[in-house]
């Protein structure tokens, strides 16, 4: 099918296992197995690979189609796409199965799409047609009598569905008089027909996440918002090992034909640490539980040696960058990249997110963990390296690809981590430990407040001895290294503001890097402000700016990674767990209270 879609114009449906997007249309266009950052086997939202238009995508298409929408049930992952036309119209739900199933979670690598008449006698078509390999092999297709297998060189998908298998397969145009389940995931045969697993499946499915949103600790405004990004970072969290990517997708430009194309499908520290940090504000305690575990076997891996900046969801440490053959890119602005070379980066800041994410579950009674004597002497490595690193070199928060400079932002997380290390050694009554480590961050505090303020800008600067500004500075509000009421933390918010600054949105910095001068907001960056207005008690201002943010959002409540300044839209890779992140600590800090209004 020959579509150009509008990049906030995506659904996320997933289950903590897999996840796929679906346009406002109702296809299904990026879908990768066996996980996250695996094969896209629906990869139309990254061009039509080695085959034809309309290859790499799952979609319904209804005959002279007028219009369009899409919506969420209520408090769940579960989408809903009605078709109309003059004729009649269609409606598609599309979900994963996830529920608690003989005492474990059931979250299988699969797909369930339920499609039905509301109206009229409509007509659709079904495009079904995934490929392998980045786009590169089609499929060896052997049939039965209600489903079809496509045969991959290292992989396997079958299809089981109550529609006519030859009229799918064939594309053909057909009347829809009922309702054609179709349910795709992996090569067993089903225990039941595609119409009842189907059905049993979405009640299911639809009860947990009902319950799962219900234990939620929300704020009082901007309840729905906060939901659905709740769910959102839930959705990006990878529960068999704990990881929690940055993104579903891979190479959705930060901006148009920038090249800025990568690979988010990837464990942060950094990203992960604020995912679990919003989640754990709102009672969901169990994303940080599986994340810690995920952290601590890094830190066992690294053996007090170097941690890098991104792993794997298993993590994998070889996430060798390389650019896929066939995709000609998103409307058609490649390269369309595999792996990030983020993974080679030395970022000092690293050291402090594994212990700002870890630090909780040392304080939090209600986690069930070993987080005792023992774990803290396993984290004290990293402060060892965070210590001897605060004041050297490294590629920044930004990943600069081209130049080192001591950055102020990766000085903030090595004081982050000696100081959360003195508290967590204070708080087990490690009274030596506590006091090396409350000095050890006295000293990088008074080297950054030496070496990263320019009295010539007046503010905070992106490097120690630098005349650039950058938006990460703002985290110092965040992480307790100043008072909001410090002088300089004010004035380096109101600098911030008005060179960075567009409208609502907010530039990373103001330097050009390894591609020119940034062109787009950085999404995160304006929450960070809005979360720093908040602080230094400029709350009406922030109200504002939250509320005009919260329009960059689209019609699902989904945000990119970036955003346009003159038109709006977004760019970047999407959902991005940093904008949502955003969402959630915006109203939480912002939000009227419950009590005051009740």
């Amino acid at each position: 099918m020959n579509r150009k879609e509008g990049l906030m114009d995506l659904g996320v449906i997933g289950n903590c296992a897999v996840a796929a997007l679906v346009s406002r249309e109702g296809a299904i266009n990026w879908f990768c197995l066996p996980r996250f950052d695996g094969d896209p086997v629906f990869h139309s939202l990254m061009g039509h690979g080695a085959g034809e238009e309309g290859d790499g995508e799952f979609a319904v298409e209804l005959e002279d189609m007028t219009e369009s929408e899409q919506s969420y049930l209520p408090n769940t992952a579960i989408l809903r796409t009605i078709l109309r036309s003059p004729k009649g119209a269609v409606e598609i739900v599309d979900f994963c199965p996830r529920f608690t199933a003989y005492g474990r979670s059931f979250r299988p690598q699969m797909l369930v799409r339920q499609v039905r008449r509301t109206e009229g006698s409509p007509r659709v078509r079904m495009h079904l047609k995934p490929r392998f390999q980045w786009g590169e092999v089609a499929p060896t297709l052997t049939r039965g009598s209600n489903h079809v297998r496509f045969v991959g060189p290292e992989q396997n998908m079958r299809l089981t569905t109550d529609a006519p298998i030859d009229h799918v397969l064939d594309g053909r145009m057909i009347n829809l008089e009922g309702e054609m389940t179709f349910i795709l995931g992996p090569d067993e045969t089903l225990s039941d027909s595609p119409e009842q697993i189907g059905t049993t499946f979405r009640t299911k499915t639809t009860r947990y996440w009902q319950r799962w949103t219900q234990r939620l600790a929300i704020p009082f405004e901007w309840q729905e918002a906060v939901i659905r990004a709740a769910i959102t970072l839930k959705l990006c969290s990878y529960e068999a090992t704990g990881g929690v990517i940055a993104a579903i997708t891979t190479s959705l430009p930060e901006a148009p034909d920038s090249g800025r194309n990568w690979d988010y499908r990837y464990c942060w520290v950094r990203d992960a640490f604020f995912t679990v940090r919003a989640l754990n504000s709102l009672a969901a305690t169990r994303t940080l539980e599986h994340y810690f575990q995920w952290l601590m076997n890094a830190v066992a891996d690294a053996e007090g040696g170097h941690i890098q900046p991104v792993l794997g969801l298993g993590l994998e440490t070889a996430l060798t960058e390389r650019i896929s053959p066939s995709l000609q890119g998103f409307r058609g602005m490649g390269p369309v990249r595999i792996g990030n070379q983020a993974h080679e980066h030395f970022q000092h800041d690293t050291y402090g997110n594994i212990i700002l994410g870890a630090a909780p579950a040392f304080f939090d009674h209600r986690l069930p963990m070993n987080t005792g004597r023992t774990a803290y002497e396993q984290l004290e490595p990293l402060g060892e390296q965070a210590w001897e690193l605060h004041d050297q070199p490294d590629a920044g928060i930004w990943e600069l690809r081209s130049r080192a400079r001591i950055h102020t932002s990766s000085s903030l997380m090595c004081w982050a981590a000696c100081d959360r290390l003195a508290k967590i050694a204070r708080h087990l009554d490690l009274d030596e430990r506590a006091a090396l480590w409350a000095e050890r961050a006295e000293v990088i505090r008074d080297k950054i407040l030496d070496n990263a303020w320019s009295e010539e800008r007046g503010a905070f600067v992106e490097s120690f001895g630098g005349s650039t500004l950058d938006a990460s500075v703002l985290l110092m509000g965040e992480v307790g290294f100043l008072p909001p009421k410090d002088p300089r933390f004010i004035a380096t918010v109101e600098r911030l503001s008005e060179v960075l600054g567009r409208g609502p949105f907010m530039l990373r910095y103001e330097e050009a890097d390894d591609f020119g001068v940034p062109e787009v907001g950085f999404n995160v960056c304006a929450f960070w402000r809005i979360d720093a207005l908040a602080r230094i008690g400029r709350e009406e201002e922030a109200r504002k700016l939250f509320e005009e943010l919260l329009e960059a959002r689209n019609h699902l409540g989904l945000m990119s990674e970036d955003t346009a300044f003159a038109t709006g839209e977004g760019w970047g890779n999407f959902p991005q767990t940093y904008s949502m992140v955003g969402i959630i600590n915006g109203a939480m800090r912002l939000s009227r209270r419950w009590e005051a209004e009740l």
